[in-house]
Order: C-alpha cells, then sequence, then structure tokens
C-alpha cells in the first residue's frame, strides 16, 4: 500500500541547499545514512508502552491511528485487540487514562445496503485488524480490517488525512461514522452538523483531561473526498437517521454512557476509496476547517505529498546526531534511533491554539508528565534540538504567568495531577546551567521561588503543599496538619526527597543571577532530606534481614517515627498508586527512593558507611527485584557507581537492562514510555553519556557504539565521541582512559560545553576494570555536609 510514498530515500535531508546543510549535518559522510530505516514507531506497542504508533511530525497536534479496545492508552496496540475508530489527536507513552482519541472515525459497509444495519455502538463495531497488515513508519500508518476496509494515514501539523479502501463489488453506499467520543468515554457534552451537500462534519465536544483536573473543549472539521454523498445524517444509541443533520448530546445517565454522531454513505467512489482530511482546533470548528484546508489543498493528491514532508522534517530533527556503529546491531541501531524519535513527539506545539491567552509565542502542551520527562527527555531536547526546548521553557513560563503556577503536568490545555516535586523548577534551572539563551531567567526565578515559597489552595496540581511544615520543621510529615491547601495527603518522603533538590536547583539559579542571599537559604534547605534519614532502620524480606541499616522512613510532626517497609510499592510487594492507594513513596519504594539524593551523594554514601557498602547496596538493589527500570527514578540509579569511583561498574549495570528491557520487539519497553523518557534513557546509554538533570554534568561510561558525532544545532560545531578497542561483543565496556581534545581527562564526567563548544573525547576500552574515574577530586560533584 503506497509503495511509492514508502520507499526510503538515501539523505539524512531533503533540502533545497543540499552541499552546506549536508556538510554542517554529516560533517563525515562515511556516517550518513538512511536513519529512517531504523526508526520503528511498533516499539512498546504492547506490554504497557503505551506508545503513539501512528502518523505525527516533530511536536505536532495531529497524530492519527487507528485505536483499539485494548491497550489504548496512546491509541493503538499490538495485541491482537479489535479496532474501534481512526482518529486525529492522541498522546504518546502515558499511563493513567487513555489520552485523546477524539471524534474517531469508522469505516463500515451496510449489510443490505440498509443503515441500520450498520454497527454504531462501539463495542459492536470493533473490529479485528490483520495482523501482519500492520505498517508504521514516520509519517505514515496503515492497517487492514478483517472485515476488507483498509485504512492508511498521515498528517500535517493540525490535520489528518485517511484513505479509507472497501472491498470491490456489489452495489453498496460505503459508510463513514464520526463518534462523539474519545479513548475512555470523559465526553460531558458534544455537538455535531452534517451538511447534506457535502457531507462535511463540524462540531465540538467537552472533555476531562485523562490524568489532571478541570475540562477541555475541542473541535473538529471533516471534509470527504472521492466520491459523491449519497446520504447523510445523525446517529444515537445503535439507530441512525438521515434527518435532523445536527445534534446536541449530553453524558448519559448515571452509568448510561450516551454514544452518539454523524455519518455520511458515499457512491459513484473512486478505486472504491473515501479520503477524510480531519482538522482538529482547541479554538473553534471554523479555525480547524480552515488549518485543514490550508495544510492539505488537494486532499486526493496530497497524501504522498505529507508522508514526504513528514520523513523531511524527522530526518532534519534526527540530523544532528550520526553514528559509525562499528558492528553494532541493527537492532541496537534501531532502538538508539527510534528512542530519539520518540522523544520528540511531545510535548506538542499548540501555538494559536490555546482559548485562554495569546502571549505572540509558540505555546507547547502535552507535559504528560514532567515527573517523568525532567530526568532524560528535556535534557536530550536540550542537546538535539536546543530551540524547542527553549521554547517548551518560555511556554512552561506562560503557565506561570497566566495560571499563577509551573505545572508538574499539563495536558489537553489542563492542569495534571502532581506526582511528587515541583519539578518544572528542574527542568528550567537545567537549561540555564546548560546556558539556553532567549529565556527571562528573573521570571524564572520569581516562578520557581514561588513554588518554594508560597502554598497553593490546590496542592494536587501544581505548586508544593505542607510548606508551613516544610519551612518550621524542615522535612514533609507524615500525616501532616496541613489547612492552607489540599492534595493527596501521601509521598512524605519521596516529597521530602524532591522538594530539597528542587530547593538546590532554586539555589543554583539564584547564585547564577548573582543572588547569594537566596542560595544560602536554598542550598541550606536542600540538605532536608537528611532529616527522614533512620541510621538503624533495616530492611527484611520474606524473613530474611538484607544486612543493610538506614533507610528513609516516614516522620511525624512531634518528630517520632513512623514505619513503612522499605520493599512496600515495589515489584516485591503491592504496587502503590496515587489515586488508589498512595503510600509515603510515590509509585516506587524506600529502597528506591533512598539513592535519589543527585545533589549530595557523598553525603548519602557517607550515611550508608562507605563506598563498598554503598556499592553492595547499589547491586542488591539491582539483582533483587526490587529494581524497577520502567519507573525513570531508577534510571540514575545505573550510574551512581560513579559517585563510589566505580564508573565500570555503571556501565556493566547498564548492559544488564540494554537489550534485555529495552529492544526492538512491540513489546520492547519495560513500562510506559512516558512521552519519550524510556526512549531517551537508551538515547543517553548508548552514546555512554548520562544527564544529572539540573546540574552541568554528564557521567561518561562506554557507548554502545564505535563513533558518534553530535552536531550542535545552536553552534554548528561537532563534538566528537571516539574509541579504542571497541568491541561491538561488548566484552570491552571498561574505559581504560580518556582524552578530550587530545589531552588526559581524568574526570568521570564531563560538562554540557562538550557538545556546544565540539570536543573531542577518545576513549580507550578495554575488558577490566581500570583507574579512571576513581580518585575522590575525579567523582561527578557533591554538595553538602551530613546532618544526622
Amino acid at each position: 500500500m503506497l509503495l511509492a510514498s514508502m520507499a526510503r530515500r538515501q539523505l539524512l535531508v531533503a533540502t533545497p541547499q543540499p552541499l552546506l546543510l549536508i556538510l554542517l549535518i554529516c560533517p563525515l559522510a562515511i556516517f550518513c545514512a538512511d536513519v529512517l530505516q531504523f526508526v520503528d514507531p511498533l516499539i512498546g506497542s504492547t506490554n504497557g508502552g503505551n506508545v503513539f504508533a501512528g502518523a505525527t511530525r516533530p511536536y505536532a497536534l495531529a497524530k492519527p491511528v487507528a485505536d483499539v479496545d485494548g491497550q489504548n492508552t496512546g491509541g493503538f496496540a499490538t495485541d491482537g485487540s479489535s479496532v474501534t475508530g481512526f482518529s486525529a489527536v492522541h498522546d504518546s507513552g502515558t499511563g493513567g487514562n487513555p489520552s485523546l482519541g477524539n471524534f474517531p472515525l469508522f469505516p463500515q459497509i451496510c449489510p443490505d445496503d440498509e443503515v441500520n444495519n450498520c454497527n454504531f455502538l462501539i463495542g459492536e463495531r470493533a473490529t479485528h485488524y490483520v495482523d501482519d497488515s500492520v505498517v508504521a513508519h514516520p509519517g505514515y500508518f496503515g492497517v487492514e480490517l478483517v472485515s476488507g476496509v483498509k485504512a492508511a494515514m498521515t498528517s500535517s501539523d493540525h490535520a489528518a488525512l485517511f484513505r479509507f479502501e472497501f472491498p470491490a463489488g456489489g452495489d453498496q453506499h460505503p459508510l463513514v461514522l464520526l463518534d462523539l467520543t474519545d479513548l475512555w468515554k470523559s465526553r460531558q457534552n458534544a455537538s455535531i452538523s452534517v451538511d447534506p451537500a457535502s457531507g462535511r462534519l463540524k462540531g465540538n465536544g467537552t472533555f476531562l483531561p485523562s490524568f489532571g483536573a478541570g475540562s477541555y473543549v475541542m473541535h473538529f472539521c471533516v471534509d470527504f473526498f472521492g466520491g459523491e454523498v449519497f446520504d447523510s445524517g445523525v446517529w444515537v444509541n445503535n439507530r441512525a437517521g438521515t434527518d435532523p443533520k445536527e445534534l446536541f448530546v449530553t453524558r448519559g445517565f448515571n452509568l448510561f454512557y450516551l454514544e452518539a454522531g454523524g455519518w455520511v454513505r458515499f457512491s459513484g467512489l473512486t478505486n472504491n476509496t473515501v479520503t477524510a482530511r480531519v482538522g482538529i482546533s482547541y479554538i473553534s470548528a471554523d479555525q480547524a476547517c480552515q488549518r485543514a484546508a490550508e495544510e492539505i489543498r488537494n486532499p486526493l493528491d496530497d497524501f504522498d505529498r505529507l508522508v514526504t514532508e513528514t520523513e523531511d522534517a524527522w530526518n532534519e530533527k534526527l540530523s544532528p546526531i550520526s553514528v559509525n556503529p562499528g558492528g553494532a546491531s541493527e537492532d541496537l541501531q534501531t532502538s538508539f534511533w527510534s528512542g530519539i524519535y520518540r522523544s520528540m513527539i511531545s510535548p506538542q506545539n499548540y501555538t494559536n491554539e490555546n482559548p485562554y491567552w495569546d502571549s505572540g509565542i509558540p505555546y507547547f502542551d502535552s507535559f504528560y508528565c514532567i515527573w517523568d520527562a525532567f530526568r532524560v527527555q528535556h535534557p536530550l531536547l536540550t542537546i538535539l534540538d536546543p530551540s524547542a526546548q527553549v521554547q517548551m521553557v518560555n511556554s512552561l513560563l506562560d503557565m506561570y504567568k497566566h495560571e499563577g503556577w509551573l505545572p508538574d503536568c499539563h495536558m489537553s490545555l489542563s492542569n495534571g495531577w502532581t506526582q511528587g516535586g515541583s519539578n518544572a523548577d528542574v527542568v528550567l534551572v537545567d537549561a540555564y546551567v546548560k546556558n539556553l539563551t532567549g529565556i527571562d531567567w528573573n521570571v524564572a526565578l520569581e516562578a520557581i521561588i514561588q513554588d518554594a515559597e508560597v502554598e497553593p489552595l490546590e496542592w494536587a496540581y501544581h505548586g508544593r503543599g505542607g510548606l508551613q511544615s516544610w519551612k518550621a520543621l524542615s522535612y514533609i510529615p507524615y500525616l501532616d496538619f496541613d489547612p492552607v491547601g489540599f492534595g493527596t495527603n501521601s509521598r512524605s518522603i519521596s516529597r521530602t526527597l524532591e522538594y530539597a533538590y528542587n530547593d538546590y536547583c532554586l539555589a543554583t539559579l539564584a547564585q547564577g543571577l548573582g543572588r547569594d542571599d537566596l542560595y544560602d537559604k536554598y542550598v541550606a534547605r536542600s540538605a532536608n532530606w537528611q532529616n527522614l534519614w533512620k541510621p538503624q532502620q533495616n530492611s527484611v524480606i520474606k524473613g530474611n534481614d538484607t544486612g543493610f541499616l538506614g533507610f528513609f522512613q516516614p516522620r511525624y510532626q512531634n518528630g517520632t517515627w513512623g514505619y513503612q517497609d522499605p520493599i512496600a510499592c515495589s515489584a516485591l510487594a503491592d504496587f502503590c498508586s496515587l489515586t488508589s492507594n498512595p503510600s509515603e513513596t510515590f509509585e516506587a519504594s524506600v529502597w528506591q527512593y533512598q539513592f535519589l539524593v543527585p545533589q549530595s551523594m557523598s553525603t548519602l554514601i557517607g550515611l550508608m558507611g562507605d563506598e563498598e557498602s554503598f556499592i553492595q547496596r547499589l547491586d542488591f538493589f539491582h539483582t533483587s527485584g526490587l529494581a524497577d527500570i520502567s519507573n525513570e527514578p531508577v534510571f540514575s540509579t545505573v550510574y551512581l557507581y560513579h559517585y563510589a569511583g566505580r564508573p565500570g561498574l555503571s556501565t556493566k549495570r547498564l548492559h544488564t537492562y540494554i537489550p534485555a528491557a529495552f529492544n526492538t520487539s512491540h513489546g520492547g519497553l519495560p513500562g510506559n514510555d512516558d512521552s519519550g523518557s524510556m526512549g531517551a534513557f537508551v538515547v543517553f546509554g548508548m552514546l555512554g553519556l548520562f544527564p544529572i538533570a539540573g546540574q552541568d554534568v554528564y557521567l561518561i561510561s562506554a557507548p554502545f557504539f564505535q563513533e558518534v558525532n553530535i552536531t550542535s544545532p545552536l553552534t554548528g560545531k561537532t563534538a566528537q565521541i571516539k574509541t579504542i578497542g571497541f568491541d561491538a561483543g561488548y566484552e570491552n565496556i571498561f574505559i581504560q582512559n580518556v582524552t578530550v581534545n587530545e589531552k588526559p581527562w581524568a574526570k568521570s564526567w564531563i560538562s554540557h560545553a562538550f557538545f556546544t563548544e565540539g570536543w573531542t573525547m577518545e576513549l580507550t576500552l578495554g575488558n577490566q576494570e581500570s583507574g579512571w574515574g576513581t580518585e575522590v577530586e575525579d567523582r561527578p560533584p557533591s554538595w553538602g555536609e551530613a546532618m544526622v
């Protein structure tokens, strides 16, 4: 299907300025290849990866794909479930309820050519797809239903283009319905109008965000091409009629969700194919129509053009990186490039689609959620797409200006639930320490101080809670008395740890802006995590003492200790959810959170005994079933051996997860991709550089490729990672020595200047640990002294 449009091209970027741009993007031509052949959107399309597998441009609003009744959080899944529709908007890799999937279309042929013999209800129209018919590439998604209907789709920035090819034969009038619903049936009310002459469908609906508060209104405009309108109308429940041509529907009564929408039947189809152009807008149906018409002017001829333009857009976004795999498998290359691809699906560019305000600057939404994304996804964008990252940071500051707070999660123009700290603070400071420009840092400082000092009434979806106790007691108490604001009164341990790091990031920004008074205040508060360290707390698993003493524990306001089993909320116990059974640690155990003190790792190592004890504890964590690599806080624990002077063990640990937990199978992610966070973790692991978000620090490890080149989009300079002794069997994974710009480099970390200044790093590899990076002065920076 559409083989011509899917033909892969042989240059990284198609451009009207070929020579200059190719030289800038691909300075070493031997590394230039068709990288899109290594992008597989179906990685993570089952087993809980929840990826968006359909067609999209980088950060675009329009995201068409088939929706299923199985694992449908991202719309489609390769789980063998049934297709219920084809919709134009989705999020990618999220948890919570299925997100978006508004106003799905569904094509079918009515038995005996009778409209009311068609299936209108979701459960009745659900149709299996042919397993080996699924085709997914950047800019294209196609699938065949067992009914014989073939669907292909592509997109522009704000509109989707669908082709529905019906089985040949008979004097039938194929029908396409539109359902006024979304993936999790959150619709509160909706309306639709059907133009009897053209078949145009227009309307809107009010829906609930899938992981947040409030509601949002989305508008649609659907135009059909390729045949004549035979008849049309609206439908309610399982009955349809040609009159009236307009409908307004409410939610329904109690648990009885009212299903309704519009429909059009066709005659005289060319090649038995209906082409549907779907425009989506948060402003109005008219804007949806207008943007769709502007971006897809000739729907019957534009399909291949849209696919080609989307491929070009993705090639441009991927172009800063080139690799010499040195024998690394195609599967590893596919994991790498697909990881970069997924990291640029969301957040989404909603410029001119914000009905609440227009500041005249690009506006991004679908920060879903920053708790997941701040650790590796946003640091990756800072390297590969800094202009987009600047726009995202400014969007966060725009939300602060108009909503009063930085969000921790924001989707569908709505506030999402806060999972831990005020981690937009970390995103802002990470951009600051890496010298991104075009951001008002004084406003950023003001916004972060607001998080640190002013408790909102509803801290469940922005800001911080328990600030009275935080200031008075220097920790968040268990069962805190907090009459100032309201949220889920839980996560006292994980919030204490995250608030401490948020304050450290605030101190970093304040110091950079010359506010030493603020620096002193907040760097002192960044040590508050120590007040929940209980030195004599042990951990027992199935009656056996692990032998480790000292863990974080909940603490009451009067200073006495509560108790949470250190393995609670781990794979060895019960899963803990913010919305069902919250605990004192968010979605993870005390065992996991004990390592999350990125500002003061040397202090933490001291509290755990010494370096060897710390390493033993890390090893036990990763080998006992306690470590859940599908949860973002575990990412950094893979690399914490650096802080104990054993950087080689970080690389060794990484190879236990890649490719075992991260691979190219449809179930090749250990959990939700979380807007590309899992993909970004793989990318940094294979590069051999891991970011400590909020700090100008990348931890150095052995790369998975012989050589990598990264050209800074800001400076045009190319950073090079070279290896001596690389082997694709990964026996030589231990760094023996390093040079940077041909000079010895003893430190186990490097700064962002490596990328912007275009440094060259050469790593000599061997099959045994060495003395490189082991000295105290060569370890990553760590602030603070022990207080307990």
